[in-house]
Parts: structure tokens; sequence; C-alpha cells
């Protein structure tokens, strides 16, 4: 390695690291990514990336290139829930395809005014086109097969040991920081003494304890199967409860099933995993096992620190979730995005090194929220136990499905219709907000109300055919207005060059635009939160001031 001295050291390469070496490299900060394995993910794990996450990758200029892996462009990307997957369907919840995905988003007004809607896809097709992307940035090198062994931080930056993991001599460098983005059992908050506070395997009939995931590819799937393809599959029935979602929508499957009492993970053969799955469809039918591997569902932990002088953790280092809602990789996205302008502001000269403790001050706060949201829709899953007639061809078991599926068709709306919790994060207190006295709307997964008080997500708006006001936006901050005049403008400008911040103006003639902001203008942080706004002229050092230090 000819280079050993950086500004910032990431480890984990998954979708949190890599993103954050994104918004670093983007603004030509010098980074070093190791990650102990040698690839990108080989396992479908996240399958739902939600629309704040491919907002970021449109702002990253990519989301198109994001919307086309995974499923077929005109793949249904429902939520089914049967009671087997060749036997009865209890319930749908559907949602568009990608293909019709834009078509939507366009139309989309009130909660889901979005420049993006979510899009269902694996992680493991993201990781990779997040890992070239950021391969063709000169300013990261990337050590895929490298882990960190040690590291101190002595003040003045941090002194590290990184070392090939099947081998090798160490090699010695040093950051002036250093993100853990290394998973859930992550080195970097262990040496910190950092613990996880929340619950740990809550046990459930679904969703709770020891879970059997499965990558397969089952050509015949969908010629067993009694009903239309659907993104996520969900079983009901009283002796193989799982959950599987289509990878590429012809022959690929990730499948999960809780495990019961009696089955030993350490026990179980490939014939019989392959009997779980036999046992979800109802019937016999052939397949290929690709991997299979155990995880514990359950989890609603957040760390007790993000963040100690050089040091910060980030991703499932920093949070763990019980993955419905999907909420696990997407929560990690947003650590990497608040986290990358902050360092490169510190980093840049014109933020005051106190800016970064407004990262722990801000995502701790979300990541409780989101662990919150995610634990709900598991008891909601979970909790829900099917009767023993279920299955019955009767009287009684067509009941016992229409209650069951009236149940389902309930929480699938409650679980996959959230656009209050993908958009509704706010940071009300950091000191990286200048609150206006205004009252943010109320908090709550299936709505949202689009605001321009200080602290959360920019409102969204269509400007013309295809154009997103985020379009408009600058990549790194913005000064959105409506009514100020040259002057006014202008020594927001003059501001900005003498503190090297880099701004951009961006006038919007729009009346119904404006009544929506509720001001003349409003300050736009690189994340798309509205930072501040003013329906007079204002003093843009004092605010800069207040926003980044002296």
């Amino acid at each position: 390695m000819e280079n050993t001295s950086f500004d910032v050291l990431i480890v984990g390469g998954g979708p949190c690291g890599l993103m954050l070496a994104l918004e670093l490299g983007r603004r030509g900060v010098h980074t070093l990514l190791v990650n102990e394995q040698p690839d990108t993910a080989f396992n479908p794990q996240a399958n739902a990336t939600q629309a704040r996450t491919m907002e970021h990758f449109r702002r990253l200029g990519f989301a198109d290139e994001v919307r086309a892996l995974g499923l077929p462009p005109d793949f249904p990307t429902d939520i089914a829930y049967c009671t087997r997957y060749a036997g009865h369907e209890l319930a749908r919840f559907r949602l568009p395809s990608a293909k019709d995905a834009k078509k939507a988003a366009a139309a989309g007004t009130g909660s889901w005014s979005a420049a993006e809607l979510p899009h269902r896809v694996s992680q493991k097709f993201v990781e990779k086109l997040l890992r070239e992307k950021v391969g063709a940035l000169p300013s990261v090198t990337l050590r895929y097969g490298w882990r960190l062994t040690q590291f101190e931080d002595n003040g003045a930056h941090v002194a590290a040991t990184i070392a090939p993991a099947e081998g090798g001599p160490p090699v010695q460098v040093q950051a002036n920081y250093l993100v853990g983005a290394d998973g859930p059992r992550s080195f970097v908050r262990q040496t910190m003494g950092w613990s996880l506070t929340g619950e740990s395997g809550v046990q459930r009939d679904f969703m709770g304890g020891r879970m059997y995931a499965m990558y397969i590819k089952a050509p015949t799937f969908y010629d067993v199967s009694a009903h239309p393809p659907a993104w996520m599959n969900v079983t009901f029935n009283r002796d193989r409860r799982a959950f599987m979602a289509a990878v590429d929508g012809v022959e690929s499957f990730a499948f999960h099933t809780q495990l019961k009492p009696h089955e030993r993970e350490d026990a179980i053969s490939e014939s019989d995993a392959k009997a779980m799955f036999c046992e979800a469809v109802g019937r016999e039918m052939p397949l290929e096992i690709l991997s299979r591997r155990t995880w514990t569902a359950g989890h609603c932990l957040v760390a007790n620190q993000f963040q100690k002088g050089r040091v910060f953790i980030a991703g499932d280092a920093a949070h763990l979730f019980t993955p419905t809602g999907g909420l696990g990789y997407n929560t990690a996205v947003e650590d990497a995005v608040n986290l990358g302008w902050k360092l490169a502001a510190v980093l840049g000269g014109y933020a005051a090194p106190r800016l970064l403790t407004s990262y722990e001050r801000e995502r701790q706060p979300a990541a409780i929220r989101n662990t919150g949201y995610a634990r709900g829709f598991a008891d909601s899953l979970g909790l829900f136990s099917p009767v023993a007639e279920i299955e019955d061809e009767s009287p009684a078991g067509a009941k016992a499905r229409e209650e069951a599926g009236a149940y389902l068709a309930a929480h699938g709306r409650a679980e996959f219709n959230i656009p209050g919790v993908t958009f509704g994060t706010r940071y009300d207190g950091s000191p990286a907000i200048v609150p206006d006295g205004t009252t943010p709307p109320q908090d709550a997964a299936n709505t949202y109300e689009p605001s321009a008080t200080p602290g959360g997500r920019a409102p969204h708006y269509w400007l013309a055919a295809g154009q997103s006001l985020y379009d408009a936006f600058g990549f790194d901050w913005t000064l959105l207005h409506f009514g100020l005049d040259a002057h006014d403008v202008s020594e927001w400008r003059i501001a900005a060059e003498q503190r090297g911040l880099p701004l951009q103006v961006c006038h919007v003639a729009d009346a119904d635009i404006r009544a929506g902001y509720g001001c003349d203008w409003a300050l736009i942080r690189p994340d798309q939160v509205v930072a501040a706004r003013g329906s007079s002229a204002a003093e843009p050092r004092r605010y800069m001031q207040a926003l980044l230090g002296s």
C-alpha cells in the first residue's frame, strides 16, 4: 500500500460503509475502506430499498441504475399472504412494479410526494453497484479481504493496524477519523467499550428467535404456486411459517423460516432444509440450495454511544433490527449520508469539529425510533397465530381464512405503506438545526405530512415533467428562495464564499411551493434536511455560525 495516511478510515464494505465512501469520495475526501470479506455479499439479505434511500441514490445520480437491478421491470412487487405457497391465498397488498414506479411517483401527492418510490431489490445487487461507483472515485482506496486488527485514538489522529484477512504482513495506517460500519459484532464498537441496549431475541410464534435462511433456486416454483407472482411471499399455517422474497423474478429466492423448538440448527442436513421449504410450499418440488445459515429475529437494539473523539460507528454496528419493514439497511444508508457531509465539512475547514457531535444527537434517536417501528411490525405479524382449522376444506376453515385474511390485509398496509417511517425522521434539538419556533407534524408510521419546519426532510415538489425540486438542489448546501431580492441573495453568496461553504442558490417562482415551505427562504443541508428558514432578509453569517461553528 503506497499511501498510509488518510482523512477517513472506514471499516466495513456493506451498504453503510460503501455509501459513506461514496459521500466522502464525491467530495474529494481521501478515504480508505477495508472489508474483511473478499467481495460484496453473496446472500440476498435486505430486499427492500425504501423511497428515502432511492432519493439519495437519485441525488448521487444512479437511482435508475438501482431500479433496473433485481426483479424484471414488470414483475409485481406485491406482498402475498398464503396458508402455503401452493395453498390458499389469504391477502395481498399490491404495490407498483419497477416499470410503474416512476409513473406512480410523478403522480404522487400528500404522504407519497417523493422524487422516488421504494424499489424491491436484494442488497447483494445494490452492494455490487455501490462498489463499482466507489471504485471509480480517485480519492477512495478499497481493500477487500483486509481487516482492522487494532486502533487507537491519540487525540491528533487515529493510529490503526490493518492486515490481510487470509494472513500476511500488517500495515500501519493513520486517519483523521475512523468509522466502524463493521456489522452486528463490530470490532470497533467492542474495542470502544460501547454496548447495545434494548431488547434481543424476543420470542414470537414468528419473527422471534432462531430463523433459518436459505438462498435457493426453484425453477418450477411459479408453475407449482397457485397464485400470481409476488415480491414477498408469507406463509400462515401451524406447521411452517416462513417468508420468501423473489430475488430475480425467475427462479432465485431468499427463503426464511422460523425454527421449531426441536429443530437444532447444527443438525439440519441439506435434505432437511429442502423438506422445510417443501413444507412451506405444501408439496414436493425440485430446488437447489445455494447457501444456508441461521440468524436471530427479535432484535431491537441501539448502541449507547455512536461517537467518541475521532471514532464513530454506523449501520448494523450501531443498531440491530428485526427485518420487518425493511428498516435496517435503509437506516444504515441514512447514517452514512448524515455522517458523510459532516466529516467532509470539518475536513474541508468550513465547519468546526463540534458539528460532528450532531451525528449521534441526530442518528441515535432515529435508530431508537426505527427499531421501535420494526418491533411493532414484528409483533403484529409474529404474535398473530393461525387457528387449527386454517387449512381445512370446511366452513370452519373458510371462516378462519376469511378472518386471517382481513387481519393480514390490515397488517400488510401497516407494514408496507409507511411514508411516515420513510420520510418522517426529524432532528429536532440538534445543534445542526436552527429552530424557528414552529411545531413539527406528529410522527406516524403510515401517514406523512410534508413540513418545512427546520429539522425534517425538505418538502418535495415536481417542477416539471420528470424534474424534481430535489434535482435543483446542489450536492452540498442549497439556499432555496422564493422572495429574496438580488442584494439578499448576494449576501448569502458572499458569506458562503468567505467561509468556503459550497452553496447553490435556487430560486423557485411557484406560489404553491412557497406556500408549502411557508417562508421566503430555506437553507437545505446536503442530506436534504431543512436546516433553517425565514420570511425576511437574514444575516447569513449568523446562521452559518450557528449551524457550523466559528
